[in-house]
């Protein structure tokens, strides 16, 4: 893949910051995974149990559910983006940022190594859909909404259908028996939602830099009437808007990566920066999608082809956890709280 045009923490690996070293690191596992599965892939796509224990054994897989392990969300952000943008099929989000960290707050025990993944649904309910790669998990970490509660149990799935999701990841359907113990737990299921927002974030931004790169190198190397592609002004102009839109949502992630790392996930700083981050995205990735199979003419619409794993990725993972939509109305109903408190520069700068 061509160098992406990055800044900020999900910067060149190039660099000599704090966070360079893991980039390669995670960049390195990346690549691997994708090299290793070409003409490999399937719907839905199979767990990429060798790039899991190379992030095991890097130990990469619970940076921020294990206090031992001297990581956080920004170096979390850092694998996500990098195993997003080289389409590897793990459920890292659901492991360390939702699983590992709703079964520590209940007090529930899970395997210390393994994939984990999480089963949200309504309280009552024996049947959840979507879950994400609940064939590889180790345990399952139910989390059935109950009002503003969430009831949350080790799942026992008595049957398991597989399916995936637009991109061809592993969304599966569950048949539970009704587990013995659940523990309530207030105020959880808001931040569970945000922190699956802020995940389905990073990844569809390293989606998005594997859709530009790719439709780069695509124009450079294809020739129409003697010339590459990328010698036309309408697509030099097409790519310069790919790459705007990419920078802009680039600027939301940060944002919302940065809010976290200094307040948590449950301040209102991150609820802000994390519904502008969702509002950014699910508009950018349309366009970009749109622009980069236009230059790929008739091809890359297909799962073997690279761009289709980076593009259906990206516009499945923009409508997870809450959609686009949902997001904007919020973010409206922050601008209009803060026109009547009289403050709404507040919201525009993310203050409070």
């Amino acid at each position: 893949m061509t160098r992406a045009l990055t800044g900020g923490i999900f910067g060149s690996t190039s660099g000599t910051g704090d966070l360079a070293d893991l980039r390669r690191l995670a960049e390195d596992i990346g690549a691997r995974s994708f090299n290793d599965r070409i003409g490999q892939r399937e719907l839905p796509d199979h767990f990429d149990a060798s790039a899991w224990r190379h992030l095991e054994d890097a130990g990469l897989t619970r940076l921020t559910s294990d206090p031992e392990s001297g990581g956080g969300p920004r170096e979390l952000a850092v694998v996500l983006r990098a195993l997003a943008r080289h389409a590897v099929t793990v459920p890292l989000a659901e492991t360390d940022l939702l699983a590992g960290w709703l079964a520590a707050r209940a007090g529930l025990e899970v395997p210390d190594s393994g994939p984990l993944t999480i089963a949200i649904g309504e309280a009552g309910a024996t049947t959840v859909t979507g879950v994400p790669y609940a064939g590889a998990a180790g345990a399952v970490v139910l989390a059935l909404r109950d009002g503003p509660a969430l009831q949350v149990a080790i799942a026992h799935p008595t049957a398991v259908a597989a399916g995936h999701s637009l991109g061809g990841e592993p969304r599966d359907t569950l048949i539970l028996e009704t587990p013995e113990r659940f523990v309530a737990i207030d105020g959880a299921a808001e931040e569970l939602l945000r922190r699956g927002a802020w995940a389905r974030c990073i990844q569809a931004l390293g989606a998005l830099d594997a859709a530009v790169e790719f439709s780069v190198a695509h124009t450079r190397e294809r020739e129409q009437f003697g010339r590459p592609l990328s010698a036309f002004q309408a697509v030099q102009h097409t790519l310069a808007a790919m790459a705007g839109e990419v920078e802009r949502a680039r600027a939301a992630t940060e944002l919302a990566v940065a809010a976290v790392t200094d307040h948590g996930f449950a301040h209102a700083q991150a609820d802000y920066a994390v519904t502008v981050a969702k509002v950014v995205l699910g508009r950018v990735v349309p366009s970009v999608v749109t622009a980069a199979h236009q230059l790929h003419g008739a091809i890359g619409v297909t799962l073997e082809h690279r761009l289709w794993l980076a593009t259906m990725r990206a516009r499945g993972w923009i409508d997870e956890f809450g959609d686009t939509a949902s997001y904007a109305r919020r973010l409206g109903r922050l601008a209009l709280a803060a026109a009547r408190d009289g403050n709404p520069w507040d919201v525009v700068v993310g203050s409070y």
